[in-house]
């Protein structure tokens, strides 16, 4: 990824779900990827005989945040079936990947979510008031860690 002086526009991406009948395969574009996130926990801890009267801290486990996928309703069930085989016992992590794109499509960076599984599934809210607004669906994933590339 070159270095610019104008940041990215936050509109052009594309979201890989791992192993969904071709990694490749977009079906229906997502609108929205939120949360991505990373934390590092820290101890603190002194010696005994240490001079200074301060604590020392020392980086222990970190944890990655959920991240939530939003798209329309398009009647694609992999989204669903994911989540229902996971509710039925089976381990199905996967490596998702979101791929930000400059204005000429090129890709520019990307955030991989390792061993990624889905954690929640949100359907659409529907009313009868008839208005422009789109049946939007969502899934929320759980991934042991997530890494920022630039390509």
């Amino acid at each position: 990824m070159a270095t610019r002086n104008n940041p990215y526009g936050a509109f052009n991406f594309l979201v890989k779900l791992g192993d969904t009948g071709g990694e490749d395969q977009i079906a229906g574009g997502f609108s929205d990827f939120s949360g991505a996130g990373n934390e590092v926990k820290y101890a603190e801890y002194r010696n005994g005989n240490d001079p200074e009267n301060h604590v020392r801290k020392i980086a222990n486990t970190n944890t990655t945040n959920d991240v939530t996928l939003k798209r329309g309703v398009i009647g694609d069930l992999r989204l669903f079936n994911w989540i229902k085989a996971v509710r039925e016992g089976a381990y199905d992590a996967r490596t998702v990947t979101v791929t930000l794109h400059d204005e000429g499509r090129t890709p520019v960076c990307a955030w991989v979510l390792h061993a990624a599984q889905p954690k929640k599934w949100v359907g659409p809210t529907l009313t009868g008031k008839g208005g422009g607004e789109v049946a939007m669906e969502e899934l929320h994933l759980v991934a042991e860690r997530i890494d920022f590339q630039s390509l």
